[in-house]
């Protein structure tokens, strides 16, 4: 198991898996060379880490989050991906979090618009983390024109009933692609992205996770969702097919917030998690990535002049097994 942190590549294949925000594993280097050698693989480029708020949040002046207000090379964007697919020229994002601006630029810096179109954005769920970037593409920012948003049944229905994002949509800056529960939306360049539905606080729409199937390897993403055991699918039989497992790591343990009830904002704990996975083989073990972290979680902390004893001793025991 391994957790996403701060800045490095790994050559992980969709063909490939690009982790900007990556503590550990291969080396910029390393992953550079790995990307020369197959120029045209698919791959993934994790744009962002942590929860919806990001780190350090607003209003935090803890101990914990002081390192990341004082220290900018320690702040963590909320948890996004970018898509990037050389064969099609083509470009996306999962997800558009409040970090959009910065994010959608790493992203031109890494698939530049001379060569590569933007193909649109893939949404899981309407929690501020994951949608209100795409404020970005209306007429006050960016005025794009008819950007790809894929979105479920309830999200559409959200964006199209709700401003500001209504506005989007009679503009035109956005066009909603529909997405089905379970049901493969192929893109060019031998991808699909499946949306599979999740337990999770559903306020104005559903909750997905995805499953992104490149030529050769496959990735599961689900940055939210409430408990394993209320899934109707079994993570460990979902992890005997695909590659890489991006998962849920918003709470470390239950005493992260004092004074919040915890019941009301439910995530599966990463003890919990690999607990669950701890009799896996290695080699399964090994495809999980935690990510989407609260500002409260201690994985976030490894590097910083706030990291607790507690911090590192999980980062130590996050590393052991083999990534590659």
């Amino acid at each position: 198991m391994a957790v996403v942190t701060k800045m490095q590549a790994l050559w992980l294949p969709l063909a490939l898996l690009v982790f900007s925000g990556l503590a550990g594993g291969a080396s910029p280097a390393a992953a550079g060379a790995s990307l020369e050698q197959h120029p045209d693989s698919p791959y993934l480029y994790v744009l962002g880490t942590a929860q919806d708020g990001g780190f350090p949040q607003a209003g935090c002046f803890k101990p914990h989050c002081m390192p990341g207000w004082e220290h900018p090379e320690l702040r963590h964007p909320t948890a996004s991906l970018g898509l990037i697919v050389p064969a099609a020229s083509n470009k996306y994002l999962f997800d558009a979090t409040p970090n959009f601006p910065e994010q959608f630029y790493t992203l031109e810096v890494e698939a530049p618009d001379t060569r590569y179109t933007f193909g649109g954005v893939f949404l899981t769920h309407a929690h501020i983390g994951h949608y209100v970037g795409l404020m970005q593409f209306g007429r006050e920012v960016m005025g794009a024109k008819d950007v790809p948003v894929y979105a479920m049944p309830r999200m559409r229905a959200f964006l199209t009933d709700n401003g500001p994002w209504s506005q989007l949509v009679a503009l035109h800056n956005i066009a909603l692609k529909p997405l089905e529960d379970g049901q493969a939306t192929p893109l060019p360049g031998g991808i699909t992205v499946t949306p599979l539905r999740v337990p999770h606080r559903d306020e104005y729409s559903e909750t997905v996770g995805f499953l992104i199937r490149g030529p050769s390897k496959s990735a599961l993403f689900i940055p939210d969702i409430d408990r394993w055991e209320t899934w109707g699918r079994s993570l460990r039989d979902l992890l005997k097919t695909v590659d890489y497992a991006l998962v849920d790591a918003t709470f470390y343990s239950m005493d992260e917030l004092p004074g919040r009830n915890m019941d009301e904002i439910p995530h599966p704990l990463v003890t919990h998690t690999m607990d669950l996975l701890a009799d896996l083989p290695a080699s399964e073990r090994g495809k999980i990535y935690f990510i989407h972290m609260n500002h409260s979680n201690p994985l976030l902390r490894t590097d910083s002049p706030g990291s607790t004893p507690k911090s590192r001793t999980v980062w130590k025991e996050l590393k052991t097994s083999d990534l590659v």
